[in-house]
C-alpha cells in the first residue's frame, strides 16, 4: 500500500480526497458531490469533467469513435491524477470501478457509493438516453450493469448511501453522518 493511501481518512488536513463518490450513472454524483464540496468548504472534481475537457469532446463521442476499452483507459488515467491531486470531494464515473487497479487505488479512502433501484434508474436516466451503455434496452442494460458492477461498488465502499426518494440535500447528509463528518 503507497505512503497516499495510508495517510488517507475522512478527516480535514489528511492526504487525498476528502470524499470519494461512486455509482452507477444518474445516481446523482455530480450534484451531490458539488453540494458536499459547498459543506465541506473545499473543492469539487469529477473524473468524467476531466476526461471531457482533455479530450475536447463528450463521453460518448469517445465511445462512438474510438471504443470503450480506449475510454477506459482514459478514465484510469483521469482517477489516478485526480486521487494523487485532489483534495477535497471527488466523483468516479460509473464504471471507473471496473479496474482492479481503481479499485485498489481507492481502498482505504473514505467512499461513499451512492445507490439506487432500478425504477429510480429510469425516472433519472430516462429511456430515451444518449448514454453509450443504455442505447438499446435501457432497463435490461441498467440491470445487467449493476449486477456485473454492485459487487464492485461495495467491495470499494466505506459507506453505502441510498439515494432512491431523497433530495440531493438529503443524501449529501446521509453521506457527512455515514462517513460520521461532525463538523460539516
Amino acid at each position: 500500500m503507497s505512503d497516499a493511501h495510508e495517510a488517507a481518512t475522512p478527516r480535514p488536513g489528511a492526504g487525498g480526497p476528502k470524499v470519494v463518490l461512486i455509482g452507477p450513472m444518474g445516481v446523482g454524483k455530480s450534484t451531490v458531490g458539488a453540494l458536499l464540496a459547498e459543506r465541506l468548504g473545499t473543492g469539487y472534481r469529477d473524473t468524467d469533467a476531466d476526461i471531457v475537457a482533455a479530450e475536447g469532446r463528450e463521453i460518448s463521442d469517445i465511445f462512438v469513435e474510438d471504443g470503450e476499452p480506449h475510454f477506459r483507459e482514459l478514465e484510469r488515467a483521469a482517477v489516478r491524477t485526480a486521487v494523487a491531486e485532489h483534495t477535497g470531494v471527488l466523483a468516479l464515473g460509473g464504471g471507473a470501478i471496473l479496474d482492479q487497479g481503481t479499485r485498489e487505488l481507492l481502498s482505504g479512502l473514505p467512499v461513499a457509493y451512492l445507490s439506487m433501484d432500478v425504477e429510480e434508474a429510469v425516472r433519472r436516466v430516462g429511456l430515451n438516453t444518449a448514454r453509450p451503455l443504455l442505447a438499446v434496452n435501457p432497463r435490461r442494460q441498467w440491470r445487467e450493469l449493476m449486477e456485473a458492477r454492485r459487487h464492485l461498488y461495495t467491495e470499494v465502499a466505506r459507506v453505502v448511501v441510498a439515494t432512491d426518494d431523497r433530495t440531493p440535500e438529503e443524501v449529501a447528509q446521509a453521506v457527512l453522518d455515514a462517513l460520521e463528518w461532525k463538523d460539516a
